[in-house]
């Protein structure tokens, strides 16, 4: 990806950068991400389920200055890697706010170690996941260690961006009112065609759209998005699939249990949204869609 050097960033947008005290949710990545987002679906706390101890946010609260306060500017990339994720949040909020009816700004809140959250504590175990309850975009940014590492992402900028844009997807459902009718169903939250599935392939997608359109305004921080930065993209989508997930952590794959969608599932819908560059081909609901 390239960026706008003359691009003006608005770093409100992302804060945090801090370390939560108290207990953690102990989990590993995979058993920690499909309680959570089990939790997160049902209106659950997290703690209601596993028993954590409550944990501090750290928060930008008094006497704390946000690490990517000094991000203003496009070039500003150039001197400190942590801004790109201004521009990225920046950008997507941006083509969501100039399509989704009644779209407000929101936070992504960075983290080290563990977090307070409306939806309960949660760990860096659990990866990079929307909070419903308080709206709000939390983010350990050594996940990405942990995609390019144990997940065995190729990396780059676009695998990143396309990481907060599935999330920022997530508050487009809630927004439009797709979290809440899943979470009333009564339905299957795991499993390959099941609601909780098409809800993650729904957001991938929305990714895809974002994607499509991130060089669309001649303001926007993010310049250029090339062929191979979709590669990235759908290189990340595919190494955080259920399947390739279960096979590197257990030795197995049970899709009985998947939260999340397969890796070929995953490129499927992300590349669809970015094709299309419209959320309404976005349907993963539809039957025989998944």
């Amino acid at each position: 990806m390239k960026y706008n050097d003359q691009a003006r960033l608005d770093p409100s947008q992302v804060g945090g950068g801090g370390r939560g005290g108290g207990g953690k949710i102990a989990l590993g990545g995979g058993a920690g991400l499909v309680v959570l987002v089990i939790a997160l679906l049902l209106g659950i706390n997290p703690n209601d389920i596993l028993g954590g101890a409550t944990t501090t946010d750290p928060g930008t609260g008094s006497g704390q200055s946000s690490p990517f306060a000094q991000c203003t500017k496009g070039s500003d990339i150039n001197t400190d890697r942590n801004c790109r994720f201004v521009a990225y949040t920046n950008s997507i909020q941006e083509y969501w706010g100039s399509t989704q009816p009644d779209y407000q700004t929101i936070q992504v809140q960075t983290f080290t170690g563990s977090i307070a959250t409306g939806c309960g504590n949660a760990s860096s175990a659990v990866g990079p996941f929307y909070c419903p309850a308080d709206t709000t975009v939390y983010l350990d940014l050594a996940f990405f260690d942990q995609l390019t590492g144990d997940l065995g992402a190729k990396g780059g900028d676009a695998a990143e961006a396309y990481v907060l844009a599935h999330e920022f997807g997530h508050h487009i459902q809630q927004l439009k009112g797709t979290m809440a009718k899943v979470q009333g169903s009564g339905l299957q939250v795991t499993g390959p065609t099941s609601s909780g599935v098409r809800l993650e392939l729904q957001a991938d997608c929305y990714a895809g759209v974002w994607f499509n359109h991130a060089t669309n305004d001649p303001d926007s921080p993010i310049s250029e998005v090339t062929s191979a930065d979709l590669a990235d993209a759908l290189d990340a989508a595919s190494a955080v699939g259920d399947d390739r997930i279960q096979q590197k952590t257990q030795g197995q794959v049970t899709p009985e249990t998947w939260t999340h969608g397969s890796a070929a599932n995953r490129q499927k819908w992300l590349t669809t949204g970015f094709r299309s560059g419209d959320p309404k081909a976005c349907d993963t609901f539809a039957a025989g869609a998944a």
